[in-house]
C-alpha cells in the first residue's frame, strides 16, 4: 500500500529504485525502509513523519536540475534556468 501512493516518500523511493534495479528488489528495499522506520518509532517512542515524494528534489536541487537538463538534451532541447 505504501508504494501505491503517489505523494509519499515510500512510493517515490520505490519508483526510483524500480527503474534501476527492478520491481522485486525495489519492493524489498521499501520493506527494509519501513522496517527500520517502525523500529525507530517503537524504540524512540516518536511519531512517524512522511518526508514527501519531493524529498530528494528539495534535498539536492542541483542534482534535479542536472537530471532535467540531461533529459532535455537527450530529446534535442536546450534549457536555460533563470533564478526566481
Amino acid at each position: 500500500a505504501a508504494i501505491r501512493q503517489k505523494n509519499s516518500y515510500y512510493g517515490a523511493f520505490y519508483r526510483r529504485i524500480a527503474t534501476r534495479r527492478g520491481k522485486q528488489r525495489a519492493l524489498v528495499a521499501v520493506m527494509h525502509k519501513l522496517t527500520v522506520a517502525i523500529w525507530h518509532v517503537l524504540h524512540d517512542r516518536t511519531g512517524h513523519k512522511d518526508l514527501g515524494a519531493d524529498y530528494h528534489t528539495r534535498k539536492n536541487p542541483q542534482r534535479a536540475m542536472r537530471r532535467m537538463i540531461r533529459e532535455a538534451n537527450a530529446l534535442g532541447l536546450t534549457i536555460r534556468f533563470d533564478p526566481a
